[in-house]
């Protein structure tokens, strides 16, 4: 339990970091002065759970890029408190309609919820950029909506991760998989990639649920996976944030055999885990560069309206101990 409460506290601290540099609940951090006045693009950047150290680093990334191209562009940090706050993300892009952007660069934290008022910003003239969690595609047809994305591919990613894992275990091993949210299209995509790793491998899920990308959530789901499964001899989390959840819960099961946690995004908590044995792996879909990427993308259509709009792929990279040297 104390674990538990240690990661938890961690969270916490790095969310209130975050909020400290860019508050998304006021609307919005600009970086650069005079962003109305100045004549320069402005860009807003929207993501999702400001707790999550994958979107600080996201935020670091994109505020280091926009300072070395100060003279270009001027950006707004927005995000929420919780990956669940649908309501939040909305409103923060009808502010930045209201404010006059001109791109929104976007880290949708349900992939339908989000489309209504992403066709509004276009109809505004803004550029809308989708970044890490693809939107779904029927719902941007139904709104008669093209908004290009520009990240990894997350199925790729997780099988790369679970199969690392299989080359751990036995065939016909009992395995859980932690899943984000069930709305969200990169969430549904890296349970594809587990469950396909899985199934070449012949080794078994006995249990899948979501633990909506929380580490208090993914803890409590786990343990009771763990209780009611004690043959588990892994558990594949669907990002880093639910990997801390579950190795705090195989600590506390005491069970009589080693339990294995894989993990995706490659924040700073889970390389610890890895160094220190806790964690086996993740996948590094480089978050400090994704947002840069689609500023990079709004930058151009601002500039060439006629240029041709199409998704981009971007790097994602299996990381284990060996990768983090000591």
């Amino acid at each position: 339990m104390k674990t538990v409460q240690r990661l938890l506290l961690l969270a916490t601290l790095a969310m209130g970091t975050v909020l400290g540099c860019a508050p998304g609940e006021n609307g919005g951090n600009a970086t650069g002065s005079g962003a109305a006045d100045s004549g320069k693009p402005r860009i807003a950047l929207i993501m999702k759970s400001l707790a999550n150290d994958f979107f600080s680093a996201m935020a670091k990334g994109a505020e280091e890029h926009q300072a070395a191209h100060a003279g270009e562009y001027e950006l707004i940090v927005n995000g929420i408190k919780d990956e669940r706050d649908l309501s939040r993300q909305v409103a923060l892009v009808e502010e930045m309609i209201a404010a006059g952007v001109d791109a929104i660069v976007i880290a949708p934290a349900d992939s339908k919820a989000l489309v209504p008022a992403l066709r509004r910003a276009q109809k505004a003239g803004i550029v809308v950029i989708n970044i890490d969690n693809r939107l779904d595609q029927e719902v941007l047809e139904q709104e008669g909506v093209s908004i290009p994305f520009v990240g990894p591919d997350n199925k790729a990613g997780a099988k790369k991760v679970g199969d690392y894992l299989a080359t751990k275990l036995e065939a016909g091993a009992a395995v859980a998989v932690l899943e984000g949210i069930r709305t969200s299209f990169n969430g549904t995509q890296r349970r594809l990639g587990f469950e396909e790793a899985m199934k070449a491998a012949d080794i078994n899920i006995v249990a899948s649920q979501s633990a909506q990308w929380e580490m208090s959530q993914a803890n409590t789901v786990a343990a009771s996976m763990l209780s009611e499964h004690p043959e588990i001899k892994a558990i594949l989390a669907a990002n880093d944030n639910m990997a801390l959840g579950a190795v705090a819960a195989v600590q506390s099961a005491g069970l009589d055999h080693p339990v294995l946690v894989v993990g995706f995004d490659n924040i700073p908590a889970v390389r610890e885990a890895m160094k220190e044995g806790k964690v086996l792996a993740t996948a590094d879909q480089h978050g400090d560069k994704l947002a840069v990427y689609g500023i990079e993308y709004a930058l151009k259509l601002i500039e060439d309206s006629e240029a041709e709009v199409e998704d981009r792929e971007t790097p994602v990279d299996l990381i284990t101990a060996e990768d983090l040297g000591e």
